[in-house]
C-alpha cells in the first residue's frame, strides 16, 4: 500500500453515463426525457388510468432542446425512462470567425473554439451585432449527451 493520496478533479466526464434513469411517472412538465435518442424538454404529460391489462401510461410531448422538434411517446408509467444530464455553462465571446465557429474564453482561462454559432435567426443577429459594437458578451451554452449549443446571450456591458 502506498501513502500517497489520490486527487481527482470532478467533473463527472471520464465514462460518466450521458443519461440517467428515472421512472416515467415521476417526470413532469419542463423535466427533460430522451425520446429517440434525442435529449428533450417536455411540454406536456397526460397520464392514462390502468386499463383492463395492466399498466397505466404517460403520453410525453416533448422539444428536442437542441433543434426544436417536436416528439412524443408513449411508455408505461411504472417504467424506466432515460433522462439526460443537462448542464449549462456561462462563457465569455471573444471572437466570431468567418466560417461561422465562435472563439470562447472558459473560466480558468482557456479558449473553446469547437462551437458554431446558434442556428436560431434572433439570436445569431443578436450576438453578431452585440459582437460588432464590441460589447462584452456573455454567451450560455447548454450541453447535453455529447452535443452543444449556444442558448442564451447576456449583455456584461461595452468593452473597457
Amino acid at each position: 500500500m502506498s501513502d500517497e493520496e489520490h486527487h481527482f478533479e470532478s467533473k463527472a466526464d471520464a465514462g460518466a453515463s450521458k443519461t440517467f434513469p428515472q421512472q416515467a411517472g415521476t417526470i413532469r412538465k419542463n423535466g427533460y426525457i430522451v425520446i429517440k435518442n434525442r435529449p428533450c424538454k417536455v411540454v406536456e404529460v397526460s397520464t392514462s388510468k390502468t386499463g383492463k391489462h395492466g399498466h397505466a401510461k404517460c403520453h410525453f410531448v416533448a422539444i428536442d432542446i437542441f433543434n426544436g422538434k417536436k416528439l412524443e411517446d408513449i411508455v408505461p408509467s411504472s417504467h424506466n425512462c432515460d433522462v439526460p444530464h443537462v448542464n449549462r455553462t456561462d462563457y465569455q465571446l471573444i471572437d466570431i470567425s468567418e466560417d461561422g465557429f465562435v472563439s470562447l474564453l472558459t473560466d480558468n482561462g482557456n479558449t473553446k473554439d469547437d462551437l458554431r454559432l446558434p442556428t436560431d435567426d434572433s439570436l445569431l443577429t443578436q450576438i453578431k451585432d452585440g459582437f460588432g459594437e464590441g460589447k462584452d458578451l456573455v454567451v450560455t451554452v447548454m450541453s447535453a449527451m455529447g452535443e452543444e449549443q449556444i442558448c442564451a446571450l447576456k449583455d456584461i456591458g461595452p468593452k473597457t
